[in-house]
């Protein structure tokens, strides 16, 4: 098929899974307009002719969402509504050669690293000139910034190293690069991500360099706020914090996925870590930066949790008194270490105990958007919906955290803008509020 140049030929990328999914997705993109090649993302229109669907492997109800999509886009090929299905990602890293016999009408498998081979199928070369380039995908006053790749870690319960490989670090160069070229398309705000941001650098400069990372990324004119995500705590580099204490560019905000707090399941878990030692690094975080946000997730029911251990994540979550708090229900993969073990709690125990965390959790969360009532915070602009400006804290994430709701008949303003919001009233996980000057 020839496609390089022809602007005639459209391709659809479509995106599943986490914000690294995207990060991949876009440098695609990128690469594909480079060539020449009329591409688009998630395009809600039905002429591409193409499709390249970027997969999901992590849990069982993401594979199967990939999988549905593949279907349904092979589905369209016979119908002869496109002519190419492509496939990428983590689940076609992982299962390729049983996909290719169960699902034969995909026209070509690619894992997470085989870019230069699937840009090859449109013709294409990869452009090393672009490097550090990166369209878009999601507003563009936000970008992911994926300062690694792979992980190194033996967590019990992952397959991100089957898929994903070993931990490989981006230089601190390239990443400044990305990041300039970033700012001078208008972003404002960049979200470190990694599969462990917290082992950043070991490889290339022999030690962990995120912190000397996070002081060349806040010196880069025009960000605004930079945020940390998936900050492994086993090893966690103290001097991070106290760079985010010093640079106030650096949002007072780690996501850090702590998994369980129960010592026995932590050790099961193979998390290298205890929870007196686990509540040793919470009580040093927020000593070291007052007013921080923290964002862990938690994983209910992992194989040979008991009710003794999930009762002590229970109480390690009401102590503990995160800012934001997600939980997935444990899922048994092949290939893993826990996969030896049985996976002995029922799903539908699985999913009560998420949700009792949960319920939990949003007592606190209420509690604490409680206090900020009479508050003022600095709010940037995600998107406009119905008569409601939606916006974000410091101390939130896109698409996972709070968000501030502003009546829209009272102001007017931009998408990207910073406005400084007076808190009015809030609920579980949103906050309201009017603009003061």
């Amino acid at each position: 098929m020839k496609t390089k140049g022809n602007k005639n030929t459209k391709v659809n990328i479509v995106t599943l899974g986490c914000s690294k999914n995207q990060v991949d997705s876009e440098v695609l993109l990128t690469q594909l307009r480079g060539n020449g090649i009329h591409a688009v993302h998630e395009s809600a229109e039905d002429d591409a002719r193409v499709v390249v669907i970027n997969t999901c492997g992590f849990i069982d109800n993401a594979k199967q969402e990939s999988i549905d999509t593949i279907l349904r886009y092979v589905d369209a090929k016979e119908e002869g509504i496109v002519d190419k299905v492509y496939v990428t990602g983590c689940l076609s890293e992982r299962y390729k050669d049983d996909l290719e016999k169960e699902i034969p009408d995909v026209d070509a498998w690619f894992g997470t690293r085989d870019l230069s081979r699937l840009l090859k199928q449109f013709k294409a070369d990869y452009k090393q000139e672009l490097v550090g380039e990166r369209i878009l995908t999601n507003p563009g006053h936000y970008a992911y910034l994926k300062i690694s790749e792979g992980c190194d870690r033996p967590c019990s319960f992952c397959a991100i190293p089957l898929m994903r490989g070993k931990h490989v670090s981006r230089p601190i160069e390239e990443l400044v690069l990305e990041a300039k070229n970033l700012a001078r398309q208008g972003t404002k705000e960049l979200l470190l991500i990694a599969q462990d941001s917290t082992y950043y650098g070991l490889d290339l400069y022999k030690k962990r360099n995120l912190a000397d990372l996070l002081k060349h990324l806040s010196d880069v004119e025009g960000i605004d706020w930079i945020r940390l995500h998936y900050a492994f705590p086993t090893g966690f580099p103290l001097d991070v914090l106290d760079v985010m204490a010093e640079r106030p560019n650096i949002c007072n905000y780690l996501d850090i996925p702590l998994q369980h707090a129960s010592t026995r399941m932590l050790q099961l878990m193979r998390r290298g870590t205890t929870r007196e030692k686990t509540e040793e690094l919470l009580q040093t975080i927020r000593s070291k930066v007052p007013g921080i946000a923290i964002r862990t997730t938690l994983i209910a029911g992992h194989a040979g949790e008991t009710e003794e251990d999930f009762q002590e994540m229970l109480d390690f979550v009401e102590k503990s008194r995160f800012d934001r708090l997600g939980v997935f229900t444990y899922s048994h993969e092949e290939n893993t270490h826990a996969y030896s073990l049985k996976d002995n709690v029922p799903a539908v125990v699985k999913q009560e105990r998420a949700d009792e965390i949960m319920e939990l959790q949003q007592s606190i969360s209420l509690e604490l958007n409680h206090e900020k009532i009479g508050k003022t915070f600095k709010v940037l602009i995600d998107r406009k919906e119905g008569g409601e400006f939606i916006g974000r804290t410091e101390y939130d994430s896109p698409e996972v955290d709070n968000e501030v709701i502003i009546d829209a008949s009272k102001n007017y303003l931009r998408m990207g803008d910073f406005v400084k919001v007076k808190i009015t009233s809030s609920t579980e996980f949103d906050l309201m509020g009017d603009v003061v000057e």
